[in-house]
């Protein structure tokens, strides 16, 4: 089993590493608040990863496979809140926090709660992510031995690198901003809002056989 996790936690950073959805919140929120400030996204991105992964061990990765409508629902609602974010981001006036104010940045500008939830809601709403982790995750699972083990490991192994990618992530956004000031914030919420939009239109046309 310990082979089967290193194959499965190099394949996992490949995937994970390349900027994504919760990726870019956090280099937004790391620039913005500063990396402190910034945890309660990454936690709320962890726990996306036990939801969809404890979700395809139930079946709805099969479900979203096997049934256009409840595709399409979780489809749409994911295209619709990606998009909502990258026109707010799009918006922005490039207020900053500074990364040096952590202490004081989240109950300025943004609640931990909204925060969490943000990273938390793009993730869930994502049906590609349903889909990927059906197709990824039993190709390492042992069907002759007990199989909730197998899925727990692979989730904390999963979310172990998901949130340390994070953390890199908002590190450099916070040390961009250090260098940019508040200019930077607005040139690199508009780069990240551009991109989000760039994912929602993917995802809106993604389809089930892809």
């Amino acid at each position: 089993m310990s082979q089967t996790l290193l194959v499965f936690a190099v394949v996992a950073f490949i995937g994970i590493a390349t900027p994504g959805p919760t990726v870019l919140l956090a280099l937004s929120n790391g620039s913005r608040y500063g990396v402190r400030a910034s945890l309660p996204g990454m936690v709320g991105a962890v726990l996306s990863d036990f939801v969809l992964i404890s979700a395809v061990a139930l079946g709805l990765g099969a479900l979203l496979a096997a049934s256009e409508f409840w595709f399409s629902a979780v489809k749409w609602v994911g295209v619709a809140y990606l998009a909502w974010l990258g026109v707010r981001m799009l918006r922005s006036r490039g207020a900053l926090t500074l990364p040096a104010d952590d202490a004081a940045a989240t109950g300025r500008t943004a609640s931990r709660k909204s925060i969490f939830l943000r990273s938390f809601l793009v993730a869930v709403t994502n049906p590609k992510g349903y889909l990927f982790f059906s197709a990824f995750l039993p190709q390492f699972i042992a069907t002759s031995e007990p199989q909730v083990p197998q899925y727990l490991a692979l989730a904390v192994v999963f979310g172990s690198i998901d949130f340390l990618v994070m953390l890199a992530y908002a590190a450099a956004g916070a040390q961009a901003i250090r260098a940019l000031r508040a200019n930077g914030v607005l040139w690199l919420d508009r780069l990240c809002g551009g991109v989000l939009l760039a994912l929602a239109g993917s995802l809106a046309l993604y389809r089930r056989n892809a």
